[in-house]
């Protein structure tokens, strides 16, 4: 082996470091802003809804309490497809699509709604259970037994006026 002068040999050292570093910085780069990230920057819930990505919107922060006279008017759907069922919703209920349950993006876990339909009157009280939905305009996600109820299986959106009822209050009204 030949004989280098120790500052060759150094500075060999330092260059093969420093390319090390950079292929652990470019790593970490990847890591944050690639596909190894993207179920920690999109919460829990975005992971349950399967809607076209360029479509999601940004999950807001869950209210912690519900004034008695809160009440939301907007689009609604369902959703239940065989790839949601069995799985868990945010709140760690196994997905039964045959439960009075809904998504919406931030009415605590456990809420009942009323959930009205404009367009006929009908209405059924569900409990909020899952986040989402995550996709235009929508304000809630129904169950299938919800929606069928109010007869948005066939429509596929429909506009509602939701009602939080007070806890015990399912009786009501």
């Amino acid at each position: 082996m030949p004989d280098f002068p120790a500052w060759v040999l150094s500075c060999l050292l330092v260059a093969c470091l420093g390319l090390a570093g950079g292929a652990r910085d470019a790593h970490a780069r990847h890591v944050k802003h690639g596909v190894h990230n993207v179920a920690a920057r999109q919460g829990r819930a975005a992971r349950h809804h399967h809607h076209h990505p360029l479509r999601r919107l940004p999950p807001l922060p869950p209210m912690k309490t519900v004034s008695s006279t809160w009440s939301q008017h907007g689009l609604a759907s369902w959703y239940g497809t065989r790839r949601e069922i069995g799985h868990r919703t945010a709140s760690g209920d196994v997905f039964d699509p045959t439960a009075m349950t809904a998504a919406h993006r931030q009415l605590p876990l456990g809420t009942l709604v009323r959930i009205r339909a404009a367009s006929t009157g009908r209405s059924v009280i569900v409990r909020i259970n899952d986040r989402g939905p995550y996709r235009g305009r929508r304000i809630i996600d129904l169950s299938p037994a919800a929606a069928r109820m109010l007869g948005l299986m066939d429509r596929g959106t429909m506009m509602v006026d939701i009602t939080a009822l007070p806890p015990g209050g399912a009786s009501q009204g």
